[in-house]
């Protein structure tokens, strides 16, 4: 097993996305449509996964969420994400481009809305926990761009 890390050295992310096509995208059939579209900006869908979320995959994806459900006393948050995403349809979009990728993505999907979460994240975390790296890692021309299927 290489030591911590070292499975990620080299990796420009500068020219990585990870797409997240959410369950209601999904359900109404809007994935290809999505991705063809993030063809057509000048990057390249490298890998597909269709698969089916599982709510452990949610809680660490909105892990913020959970943390803070203090903030949120009407409702109970765990029980909301597993109504939204267990045992639902997803799928996941791996995506390589120029670099400039992140603008030519964010400049391809008008309106930004929330649906669809791309990140140039090793990991699927959420809007708010992505934009937090970006601005502690000042790496410039990242940005986070949150996306739903409502812009398509």
């Amino acid at each position: 097993m290489p030591p911590s890390g070292t499975v990620v050295e080299g990796v420009d992310f500068h020219r990585w996305v990870v797409a997240l096509c959410k369950p209601d995208a999904v359900d109404r059939g809007l994935v290809d449509q999505v991705l063809e579209r993030i063809s057509g900006a000048y990057a390249t869908v490298v890998a597909r996964l269709d698969l089916t979320a599982q709510a452990w995959q949610a809680h660490v994806h909105y892990w913020d969420l959970l943390v803070n459900a203090d903030w949120f006393t009407d409702r109970d948050i765990p029980a909301c994400l597993d109504a939204e995403y267990a045992g639902r349809p997803v799928t996941v979009a791996l995506i390589h481009g120029a670099p400039g990728v992140h603008a030519r993505l964010r400049e391809a999907q008008s309106p930004p809305t929330p649906g669809f979460l791309l990140s140039a994240s090793r990991g699927l975390l959420s809007v708010e926990a992505v934009e937090q790296l970006v601005r502690a890692l000042e790496i410039p021309g990242v940005s986070v761009v949150e996306l739903n299927s409502e812009g398509v």
